[in-house]
This record gives structure tokens, sequence and C-alpha cells, in this order.
């Protein structure tokens, strides 16, 4: 399906439109308005998809079981809500080539990396860690064996 643009926004205008394909597959005719919302939003979801994976490591840890999978994901996800929730707090921390931005536009990465200015300012209830001596370590002769394996799933054609 061809979508074509009659008007860009004010800002945009100095360049000529470019023509859009947009594959659709469904019943009848396809509302071009919400498929076009949907191209749009598709790049925040990629590039929020991308900031979970890189900077918060969710693909990063090797889980054995499905349960795990869902307890590190709602992990990560408490973690981005704490950056989102930082952002009027934390003082910009930019990169040098970086334009200011304004305490309720930055951005996760931004307030991420001045997340640790944050952590002295916020009290821990938990107590300092008192040694112990050395640790057993395993007993001898433990062993847990092979890791459970689960299917692939797959989509259908």
């Amino acid at each position: 399906m061809l979508v074509e643009v009659e008007r860009l926004p004010r800002g945009e205008r100095r360049r000529r439109p470019k023509v859009l394909w947009l594959w659709w597959h469904g019943e009848g005719e396809p509302d071009l308005d919400l498929l076009w919302r949907a191209y749009c939003r598709r790049f925040s979801i990629e590039h929020g998809i991308r900031f979970l994976k890189q900077a918060l490591g969710w693909t990063s840890p090797r889980v054995r079981h499905p349960e795990q999978t869902d307890r590190w994901t709602w992990l990560i996800l408490a973690a981005y809500a704490q950056l989102r929730f930082a952002r009027g707090v934390v003082a910009d921390r930019r990169l040098p080539w970086e334009r200011p931005l304004p305490a309720r536009k930055l951005t996760p990465t931004r307030v991420l990396r001045s997340f640790v200015t944050l952590l002295p300012l916020v009290s821990t209830p938990a107590e300092a860690p008192e040694p112990r001596g050395r640790s057993p370590g395993k007993p001898k002769r433990n062993f847990s064996g092979r890791a459970k394996r689960y299917p692939a799933i797959k989509k259908a054609a």
C-alpha cells in the first residue's frame, strides 16, 4: 500500500516528502490513520526494547526456568520505572556534544548516567555486612546435574 504525505510539519517543509510503502495483511480495507500511527510508534518501542537489553541487561542473565525469566523481566521493568520517576530529581549529566534538556524531558540513558549521585542521598534499610570468616564452599561430591531444557517456541507460519 502506497502512502504519500500531503504536507509536512512546519520545520520539515524544506525537503520534499518521501513516499512510504506499508504492508497490510488482514480482512477488509485497512484503517490508514491507525496504520500510520502504529508505524510512527514502532520507533519508540524499538528503542525502548534496545535500552532494556543493552543498558539494563534484560537478556544478559542465563536463567534456567521460565519463572526466573518472569522475575528478571519484572525486575528490569521496576528499574526502568525508577529511572522514569527519578527524572525530576537528578541533574542532567550530559556528554559534551549533547544539548541540555529540561528535567521532564531527560531520557532514561541520561537519568541512568546521573543515578549514581542519588545513591548517597537515599538511605538503605539494610545494615552494613559483617565479616564472618571463610566460606565453607560447596560440599564435595555435590553435583547439581544438567540443566533442564525447554523447547523453543516456534511461531505458526
